[in-house]
């Protein structure tokens, strides 16, 4: 198991999966939490001085304050000799503002820190993940919906992390220290003070439930729009085609009123909860301002102290309506947190204790093959044959019967289930050979070539990142493509589009054999990649092939009869069955189904002829 993935087939807790992700960013957090605390601490101190000018060294009144705090005074002439030096006390404002501003800078610094490194480990953890997934889970999600996952949901929770977390220990301080020094001063105003907030948790709690669910739904919309511009945009040649851009752009459209709407609606909500959180702000205020002041002139409290409780006050606004806003922000961050924590908890491929990375350059063989998608009915039904090393196997059937099933099973691209019936190699289980051995001594060019937005050398190159050019254009002639490349202004240079987008088919499929040829593997499978060149270069290819891996297991999938007319054995596949097995010269006279797709494509048959 790569040391990024988490254990398969349990489900994480969002606590657990922010603390993973937080690996190699809990010290930056944990000293910008002490920064924060520190600027805490400072904006606490700053009433108190206040209070004490007042009272103390305005005033004459008795001072208050505990044992530490008097000897400090006393040290510096007590608070007689501070009335009448007041600057004191005002650069002792300015020195605690002095430290305040410069703990907040180191708060935001290390924050911030730690929120990109968060983001880091995250999009490097999800990566890995995803690149380990099996190649069922990708054909079940929809890449821009992962996309999205890997993208928005990271964001929203970086927010959350670096803005809300940290701050709900700034907020519980602030909250705490205000509270200590309002009890210390008036109990019975600090009391009244605190009746609002309440009220404010428990309505923030409530409104939690409604958001949750309206941040999933726009969230799931979200993924659903960028599946569609990611499909739009890939496929915009066929989209042009067939003139469908009015279809396209009314279907987005309609997706993105949809997607509109939802955020409306969580805008009418959030307002809702924000202007009752003013409500419940202003009542805060209002309570301690009047009875602040009925209490000053009863006597039960002093002018200085009135100045620090409406200050304390002041500060605890911003915490409960942070508050708020953090339980809130908590319902959208659960939500991508989940989203986000289906990709970590989906299994992904692992190889059994004991793999095994034995010679494959022996005979292939099924056993008894049987399967089934998931959700669909069963697509092989008792596929048994053999292939000997060295020689090659043809593979002839109609569409939907099962030809590329067997490649991506011998490939391991899917999984064969246990009682299925099994495959082997040289005699060994390919479910106990280790996947990266398996795979990296299987080369396959895949019924639709996929080449990346990279030059024509990079793309025939990412097999090995060692490959030399003579290697790479070696690998072109034996696939016909290196005269066409060289006819390119930029020959190797040259930059293809997304998906190989400014080449042709017969292109594609050559670039996508030259590749692929580059590996040099015992075992080489063409899952009808000869499908979009010529005839002639079709017989070409298969030449070249014949006469430079002559010793290598060769696997030609194809409609073309001339393409497996050279094979050493042919299989016909019907509905998933062996419908009949042999050379191609005896299947030609077998009165069989090869025989028949033989005389149309020769024009010998009544078919052909009518």
């Amino acid at each position: 198991m790569q040391k990024n993935e988490p254990n398969n087939g349990q489900k994480t807790g969002r606590a657990a999966l922010v603390w993973r992700f937080l690996r190699g960013s809990r010290r930056l957090f944990a000293v910008g939490m002490l920064m924060a605390a520190l600027t805490t601490l400072a904006e606490m101190i700053s009433p108190q001085i206040i209070r004490a000018a007042v009272d103390n060294a305005i005033g004459g009144n008795a001072p208050t304050f505990g044992p530490a705090v008097m000897r400090l005074v006393n040290a510096v002439g007590g608070f007689a000799y501070l009335g009448e030096h007041l600057w004191i006390m005002a650069l002792a404002v300015l020195l605690v503002a002095a430290v305040k501003v410069i703990a907040q800078y180191g708060f935001l610094v290390f924050n911030t820190r730690g929120a990109e490194s968060l983001v880091k480990t995250m999009r490097d953890t999800l990566y890995t993940h995803i690149e380990h997934l099996p190649f069922s889970w990708h054909m079940k999600n929809h890449t821009g919906d992962i996309i999205q996952r890997c993208t928005s949901d990271i964001e929203t929770t970086r927010n959350f992390v670096a803005g809300q977390m940290t701050g709900l220990f700034r907020i519980l301080l602030l909250v705490v220290l205000s509270m200590v020094f309002m009890f210390s001063m008036n109990p019975l105003l600090a009391v009244i003070a605190l009746l609002p907030m309440p009220l404010t948790v428990i309505y923030s709690l409530w409104f939690h439930r409604k958001l949750g669910g309206g941040f999933k739904a726009c969230d799931e919309a979200e993924g659903r729009l960028s599946a569609m511009v990611q499909e739009n945009l890939t496929g915009v040649r066929v989209v042009r085609a067939f003139g469908r851009e009015r279809y396209e752009r009314d279907r987005f459209e309609a997706h993105n009123e949809m997607y509109t709407g939802l955020w409306v609606k969580m805008a009418k909500l959030m307002a809702r909860f924000w202007s009752t959180s003013d409500i419940l702000s202003g009542l805060q205020i209002m309570l301690v301002v009047v009875f602040g002041v009925l209490f000053c002139l009863q006597g039960r409290m002093s002018a200085g102290e009135y100045i620090a409780f409406v200050s304390y006050s002041s500060m605890l606004i911003w915490p409960v309506r942070q508050l708020g806003r953090m339980i809130s922000d908590m319902s959208k961050a659960g939500v991508a947190l989940d989203r986000i924590g289906y990709i970590m908890d989906s299994p992904v491929e692992r190889d059994c204790e004991d793999a095994l990375e034995p010679d494959m350059s022996g005979d292939i063989a099924f056993e008894h093959v049987n399967f089934a998608y998931d959700g669909c009915p069963q697509m092989l039904h008792d596929i048994t044959f053999t292939m000997k090393a060295g020689t090659t196997l043809g593979i002839l059937g109609g569409t939907g019967s099962g030809k590329s099933t067997l490649m991506l099973l011998l490939d391991r691209l899917y999984d064969l289930p246990e009682g299925c019936g099994r495959i082997t190699v040289g005699g060994v289980d390919i479910a106990r050979i280790r996947r990266e051995h398996l795979r990296k001594n299987i080369g396959i060019v895949l019924q639709e070539p996929f080449l990346f937005s990279r030059t024509l050398q990079e793309n025939l190159s990412i097999t090995d990142e060692g490959l030399t050019l003579s290697d790479i254009r070696e690998a072109a002639r034996a696939a016909c493509l290196d005269e066409t490349i060289e006819g390119f202004a930029k020959g190797y240079d040259t930059f293809v589009g997304e998906r190989g987008v400014t080449l042709s088919g017969g292109q594609k499929q050559r670039a996508a054999i030259a590749r692929m040829l580059t590996k040099h593997t015992p075992i080489m499978i063409f899952d009808d990649s000869l499908s979009a060149v010529d005839a002639e270069t079709d017989a070409k290819i298969r030449k070249a092939l014949e006469a430079r891996f002559g010793s290598a297991s060769i696997i030609l999938i194809s409609h073309r009869i001339t393409t497996l007319s050279k094979a050493d054995q042919v299989i016909v596949l019907d509905k998933g069955r062996i419908a009949e097995m042999g050379a191609p010269q005896q299947l030609q006279t077998a009165g069989g189904l090869y025989q028949r797709i033989y005389e149309i494509q020769t024009m010998t048959g009544k078919e052909a002829q009518a």
